[in-house]
């Protein structure tokens, strides 16, 4: 005989309906239940910290940062601005060297000879096309680490994954985290291996791109005075390409020493990469920025300098670095193919994937292994339970702080309440330590949103005047400021259009490679890259494969010119605002987020939309929607001539 249980109220579909099968629908209590467990978990004393206190110190902090000039606040530096010659255009680690102008004629003309281009000339070159030129502003290849040799400059991707190219050209690191002179080593390791060199042009910076319709060419103006034609170009400036400077008032009227961190003086500072800066030991010396460069040079300066202040607005993330040697049994170990599948691996644990037993302590997936944990924990996907994590995440690197330094006041001052993601996660075993010397002092200027001014003679900040010998701005790139300031080149196509008109209300693409109007015009890398991951190198490698594959298609059936239709435009644009499957993106909303490059300053009139400038829901999914486009072979979405 059946008998009937009493009627029950239903179970809804949320997060909790399996918690609540689990332990049963008991009557119209469940709900009260599920939620003593929730409230359990997530309780202060469980978490041991108050996730409300923390949200709302974070409100805080975020709050008193905000500035209305936003971007504005940093000055641009252009070719005409009277910084040029000493940020732009002089080169501290070579000298000029005099050569008659180009006017020839390219397959393809590669900009920016750092991984962006090289990454896309090695591509192009393994895929039959051997009419390359790379044009790069500095006198050698690197881009960003040829110019960034300040001490302790390293990466913070792990070298094994960031490094492109390492089975290519048979190099294994010799650290876990390449300092920049090994990195800089293997630049010019890849010029030499896929022969770049040859047609390459150094010292040499775009003036105008523009487009020749009845040629259907590029016509590439420079500083040299050349006018090379190109039939296709590979914009490959990368995010690094131009510094910035703070727009503090009297910047211009120092009379001591000054530089920006991406042209380090060591003539005046003594030493080299690795430190011992025997030129500061009788200098006082500022530095102005608090990033992840901040971080990794302030230890070498703190070490030589008679003082040295760090003027800090907001404090950066700095979680352990863990570096090691390489161990030779393992590198004698790897089999063909080690480099994708780790790259694959590493990307997968960052965005919260499975973990690989390789990157268990790694920074960059802390957060994921905190979310994992909860997740077990709670059993099932808890409404915030992200938000959770990352409080536990920067509590952790909170942590650190009060671990390592010794004032509980200048502790409190470098501790970062935001979330991780919000401003570049950085690295460092010594940037903490270093403010347990006594030649070194803590100047937090978060109460007055920053530096106040610069004087003949010094820095003032919270009202009071620092005498110093030499500043140094640690102050960055132009990485996601307007789009014209970042690139900085005059690109004119179809009926002489410029881009920046064409994408005066956002970005516009297909794929994020090609724009409509701009025939035989490739884009890699730029900021768009940084939404696919945090391994920046291995984005930039999806995107040459599929240039090269493009540009060795076209000139395999004879194509002169392939323009982006509008409608495949539009419906890139469509895809990239689907928010099915949800996505990452770097900076947060400037709502919530502390100001920094990653959200525009915390601007609240976003003259960027990010979401139109990647492809948020993973370099995975990018990578496959990449593929099937190939594999249809139909080049879909361009008009072909």
């Amino acid at each position: 005989m059946m008998v009937r249980r009493a009627q029950q109220a239903p179970c809804p579909k949320h997060w909790s309906v399996l918690l609540a099968m689990r332990y049963g629908c008991q009557g119209n209590h469940w709900e009260d239940f599920l939620m003593t467990k929730t409230n359990e978990l997530l309780s202060s004393e469980a978490l041991g910290f108050d996730p409300d206190a923390l949200a709302q110190r974070y409100a805080e902090e975020r709050e008193k940062r905000i500035r209305p000039d936003a971007e504005t606040q940093f000055v641009q530096l252009s070719h005409d601005s009277p910084f040029a010659n000493k940020y732009l255009e002089e080169d501290p680690y070579s000298e000029t060297l005099e050569r008659a102008p180009l006017k020839d004629q390219r397959e393809v003309i590669v900009i920016g000879g750092g991984w962006v281009g090289m990454l896309t000339a090695a591509r192009l070159s393994q895929a039959g096309i051997g009419d390359v030129r790379i044009v790069e502003s500095g006198s050698d290849f690197g881009g960003t680490w040829y110019w960034n040799r300040y001490p302790g400059a390293q990466c913070d991707i792990e070298s094994y994954s960031y490094l492109p190219l390492l089975e290519e050209t048979g190099y294994v690191p010799k650290l876990r985290y390449s300092y920049a002179s090994e990195i800089y080593e293997h630049a010019q390791r890849i010029g030499k291996h896929f022969d770049l060199y040859k047609d390459a042009v150094f010292q040499t910076w775009v003036t105008e791109l523009r487009w020749l319709e009845d040629e259907s060419l590029w016509l590439v103006k420079t500083n040299r005075g050349d006018a090379m034609r190109a039939r296709h170009i590979c914009l490959g400036t990368g995010p690094a390409n131009r510094p910035r400077l703070p727009g503090i008032p009297g910047v211009e009227q120092f009379k001591g020493h000054s530089f920006h961190t991406c042209r380090w003086d060591y003539n005046y500072t003594g030493g080299g990469p690795t430190g011992n800066l025997a030129g500061l030991a009788d200098k006082t010396v500022a530095i102005i920025g608090t990033g992840a460069t901040a971080v990794q040079c302030v230890p070498a300066l703190g070490e030589s300098a008679k003082q040295l202040y760090v003027f800090q607005r907001t404090p950066s993330s700095v979680d352990v670095r863990n570096n090691a040697e390489t161990d030779p049994a393992w590198a004698a170990s790897l089999k063909p193919g080690w480099q994708r599948d780790r790259q694959k691996k590493f990307g997968e644990a960052f965005l919260g994937g499975p973990i690989d037993p390789a990157f268990v302590d790694d920074g960059w997936t802390r957060l994921t292994r905190n979310l994992k944990d909860l997740v077990a924990q709670s059993e099932e996907r808890i409404s915030g339970l992200a938000q959770i994590a990352d409080f536990k995440t920067m509590e952790t690197i909170r942590g650190l702080v009060d671990d390592t330094v010794k004032d509980p006041e200048v502790a409190e001052k470098l501790k970062a309440y935001y979330n991780q993601f919000c401003k570049r996660p950085t690295f460092n075993d010594f940037y903490l330590d270093t403010f347990n010397r006594p030649n070194v002092e803590l100047v937090d200027v978060s109460a007055s949103q920053g530096v106040e001014a610069i004087t003949e003679t010094g820095i003032i900040a919270n009202g009071q005047e620092y005498p110093v010998d030499c500043i140094i701005y640690a102050s960055g790139f132009e990485i996601t400021s307007s789009y014209e300031r970042r690139l900085g080149i005059p690109i004119f196509g179809v009926a002489g259009k410029s881009i920046y008109e064409h994408w005066q209300a956002g970005m516009r693409s297909m794929h994020g490679l090609m724009v409509s109007g701009f025939p035989n015009l490739f884009m890699c890398g730029g900021g768009f890259v940084f939404q696919l991951g945090a391994n920046y190198a291995h984005g930039i490698d999806v995107q040459a494969g599929h240039v090269a594959y493009t540009i060795s298609e076209l000139s395999r059936r004879g194509i002169q010119s392939a323009n982006v239709s509008l409608d495949a435009e539009e419906r890139w644009i469509a895809d990239q605002l689907e928010t099915k499957g949800g996505g990452f993106v770097l900076g947060g909303s400037p709502d919530t987020c502390t100001p920094g490059y990653y959200n525009q300053e915390g601007t609240s009139k976003r003259y960027r939309n990010v979401r139109r400038e990647t492809y948020s829901k993973g370099v995975g999914a990018y990578m496959k929607l990449l593929r099937a486009w190939r594999d249809d072979g139909q080049l879909d979405g361009l008009d072909l001539d």
